[in-house]
């Protein structure tokens, strides 16, 4: 069963919201970082780095945001899902959305968060390179992906 989702830009307001549902979404999928990894990747999740993204969500009926996508130069930087709502098609909505729109096609995934990877190989995204370190050099290997 295929739902469609209603997905809206979003803005200053809701970046409370977008951090708190990164939290929750990393602690419910990314079981390889250590509650230290975690601060330090939720320090530097500043306003400031919100501004430079494109960011679009699906929010339920209550106004909760279930889930986020962040664009930054035609790739995809973010895609996080609150633990409740995966499954539902929200991940799969949002992706179609930034490929309809905004013709974006790659994103860089840990190595070691395997639901990730396999949903993006699921969606046709090809893997184009493998880094042994992330962004920041911490030792959490990236798969760069793209759609062909």
């Amino acid at each position: 069963m295929f739902i469609n989702y209603t997905i809206n830009k979003l803005t200053t307001i809701d970046y409370p919201a977008i951090l708190t549902l990164w939290e929750s979404s990393v602690r419910a999928t990314h079981h390889f970082l250590a509650e230290p990894d975690i601060r330090v990747y939720k320090s530097l999740l500043s306003d400031a780095h919100f501004d430079q993204l494109q960011l679009f969500g699906v929010t339920g009926e209550k106004g909760e945001l279930k889930g986020f996508i962040a664009i930054e130069d035609k790739k995809i930087q973010m895609l996080f899902i609150s633990p409740a709502a995966r499954g539902t098609g929200i991940g799969k909505a949002l992706i179609n959305y930034v490929f309809q729109h905004l013709h974006v096609k790659t994103v860089d995934v840990n190595e070691q968060n395997l639901q990730a990877y396999d949903f993006y190989k699921y969606l046709g995204f090809a893997v184009t390179e493998r880094s042994e370190c992330d962004g920041i050099g911490k030792p959490f290997p990236i798969i760069s992906m793209k759609l062909p």
